[in-house]
Parts: structure tokens; sequence; C-alpha cells
């Protein structure tokens, strides 16, 4: 009883594990704040040009060695095992920023059920906004 009542305070923290690594997303992911910050043209939405500048301002603050890739280590649970192997066509098991834009891609358009090309605060609190929250903000 006592183990399924902390399982359910993660689960409503946001608290998401992906195979043996942990990644939490806040609660305030999709708050205003985080949209607008997400938002430069203040349309109360996030379309897939502002998540891939977003993406690409956070994966060079993840390249700590600065060597142009992001390695499972770097990628500190944003990306599981398996979606790494799928998404890594040169197989090197790292990604570079072109193979991370394109997860971005891939879970926006998972995110965007009513494919308007836009991210409004419902659609990322979604499971699969929340996905992409990942590896768009810090």
């Amino acid at each position: 009883m006592k183990a399924k009542c902390i399982l359910a305070a993660f689960a409503a923290a946001g608290a998401i594990t992906l195979g043996a690594a942990a990644f939490v997303v806040p609660a305030f992911a999709a708050s205003s704040s985080v949209i607008k910050a997400l938002d430069p043209d203040k349309d109360g939405t996030v379309d897939l040009a502002e998540a891939k500048a977003a993406a690409s301002t956070l994966f060079d603050q993840l390249d700590h060695d600065k060597d142009g890739t992001l390695d499972r280590r770097e990628l500190r649970g944003r990306v599981t095992a398996k979606e790494l192997k799928a998404v890594d066509p040169d197989k090197d098991g790292t990604l570079d920023k072109n193979e991370y834009l394109a997860v971005v891609e891939q879970r926006f358009k998972a995110a965007d059920p009513d494919n308007d090309g836009t991210l409004d605060a419902k659609e990322l609190k979604s499971p699969a906004g929340r996905s992409l929250l990942r590896l768009l903000v810090k």
C-alpha cells in the first residue's frame, strides 16, 4: 500500500521512468511561462520551427564535451535506449544535432493530434507533449 502511494505521488508529480533512468517532467512543464519561453511570436502556441529552435539551444547546452553529439549520458533519459537505437542511423550510439532534431519532429507530430502544425498548452500537457518537452526544456 505504501509503495503504491509513493508511485502515485511520483506519477502525479510527472515522474516518467525510461528504462533504468528516470526523468522528471516538472509540473510546470506546460505552464504559460514555459509556452511563452518557447513562443517568440507570442501567438500562444508552439510550432515546429519554435520547437526546433528550443531543441537546438538545449542540444548545445547538453553537449558538455562539445563534440557535436549527445551520448546516453548527455541525453540523461530524454531518449530511451530503444529510441536511441531506432533514430541513430549511423549506429554510433550518439545523436548529432540533425538526428536529435529528427526526434523532435517525430515527437512534435505525435503531440499534434489535430495536425494544425501548432501545440497549445493542452497538447503540451499530454503524454506526447511532455515527451517532446523533455527535448526542449532543461
